[in-house]
């Protein structure tokens, strides 16, 4: 059983990210888990959910904060995402890490610390897209999905594999409010 750690859009953009995702019928992302930006990936979230209490902790002391979606970018041509801007997404993500530690080989496994690149996937050729369909999804997104917003982040959401290839909610731990 796997665990990985993510911040949810709000329902309205979530919707339009999903609504957009689901126009190609080969694109199975949306089958696999809800619109989010990836916090922390699944090394080191073990099934003891030993980390759990650090992650709470770190939590309860991080204030909320702004993040902005925006343009879509690649990683190579297998991952399509909108592009993240926040300053404290990065710092969030750190404190995560530091407190679940995981080993050295999973940190660059997952891309984490230095490799961090916050995002949300529209698409994949893992899940369905070829590295062409990614091209024309990349190119309606620019029209369909701009202005790109921009809102408050007041909890992360820990996400647990169900079967393969299928990720659901587990459990929402809120943020310090302050904003």
């Amino acid at each position: 059983m796997q665990y990985f750690i993510g911040i949810v859009p709000p329902e309205d953009i979530k919707k339009r990210i999903l609504k957009f995702q689901q126009q190609w019928g080969n694109n199975d992302l949306f089958n696999v888990v809800e619109p989010h930006i990836t916090v922390k990936a699944q090394g080191g979230l073990t099934s003891d959910k030993d980390w759990l209490t650090k992650v709470k902790i770190v939590s309860k002391s991080f204030s909320s904060f702004h993040v902005s979606l925006n343009e879509p970018k690649y990683f190579g041509e297998s991952v399509l995402y909108l592009s993240v801007d926040s300053e404290n997404i990065d710092e969030l993500h750190r404190e995560i890490v530091n407190v679940v530690a995981p080993e050295h080989n999973l940190i660059k496994k997952y891309m984490e610390l230095e490799d961090y690149v916050p995002h949300l996937t529209l698409g994949q050729t893992n899940f369905g897209l070829t590295s062409k369909e990614l091209k024309d999804i990349g190119d309606n997104a620019v029209r369909e999905l701009s202005p790109y917003p921009t809102f408050e982040v007041n909890f992360i959401r820990v996400y647990q594999e169900v079967e393969a290839n299928k990720y659901i909610k587990h459990l929402d731990i809120p943020l310090q409010n302050r904003l």
